[in-house]
């Protein structure tokens, strides 16, 4: 099972496609079986980012589990090419947000599936936030997101 990473806006994000062969990310619009996941959103454009692997599992995140995020705040990532790709993958994230001209962005990370399950957490952070080595989108973690 994938991490997926969705983002609401008011215009729709440039579309890209997946490329196995150019390391970015990729934008696309709602599959039918992800209809559910606009249900989190207020607003009414919402599309499915994918990291530089094709889905989400190469954005940094945690898993709940027994009611705590595993291994969070304090996430040690020994291998450097692990760390390198979270890195990769934040810049690509925030450069595409920032390029997008909204002031506001809602992003909702879920395992692929868990469309439809509740909001785990809420929380309001700044685009910057998101180039923290720190930083984790949470297993269903909804953000509200300011430039």
């Amino acid at each position: 099972m994938c991490f997926s990473l969705y983002a609401g806006t008011a215009n729709p994000l440039p579309r890209r496609a997946w490329d196995k062969d150019v390391r970015n990310l990729n934008v696309a619009p709602l599959a039918e079986r992800e209809a559910g996941i606009v249900s989190h959103f207020s607003f009414h454009e919402v599309q499915h980012i994918g990291s530089t692997s094709g889905c989400g599992c190469d954005f940094p995140h945690v898993t709940l589990t027994r009611g705590s995020w595993v291994g969070y705040p304090d996430i040690v990532v020994d291998d450097p090419a692990w760390e390198a790709s979270e890195r990769v993958n934040r810049e690509a994230l925030v450069a595409l947000l920032r390029d997008s001209g909204e002031n506001t962005i809602e992003l909702y990370g879920v395992w692929d599936g868990e469309f439809e399950k509740p909001v785990n957490v809420r929380e309001k952070i700044s685009l910057i936030r998101i180039l923290e080595p720190g930083f984790r989108f949470k297993e269903r973690g909804f953000y509200t997101v300011s430039q």
